[in-house]
């Protein structure tokens, strides 16, 4: 099973990049999948969750609004559309996948970075 994460860059604020996250050896039907972003000097953010089965999705305070994780079933890729960007979006990007849909559960399966880097 890899994730294969990709898509960052560096853009100036206010711009809008797409990551992607295409998934391989197996599908994710019924589970969770995550991006999360960790930047220099702080703690691992979860940025959003989409639940596969059903389509829920949940976002951190700190992106709700400007960001938004969908999937794209027929690429079996899970997309993390970033639009309205901010110089503290600076990060190495991660997606994840979890079987659990408990809540603080494990994830299961992790993708190489990315990084995004936003200049104002």
């Amino acid at each position: 099973v890899q994730l294969q994460a990709s898509g960052g860059g560096s853009v100036q604020a206010g711009a809008s990049l797409t990551l992607s996250c295409a998934a391989s050896g197996r599908t994710f039907t019924n589970w969770v999948m995550g991006w999360f972003r960790l930047a220099p000097g702080k703690v691992r953010e979860l940025v959003a969750t989409l639940v596969m089965s059903g389509g829920s999705t949940n976002y951190a305070d700190s992106v709700k609004g400007r960001f938004t994780i969908d999937v794209d079933n027929a690429k079996n890729t899970v997309i993390l559309q970033m639009n309205s960007l901010k110089p503290e979006d600076t990060a190495v990007y991660y997606c994840a996948a979890r079987k659990s849909l408990a809540y603080g559960s494990s994830w299961d399966y992790w993708g190489q970075g990315t990084l995004v880097t936003v200049s104002s």
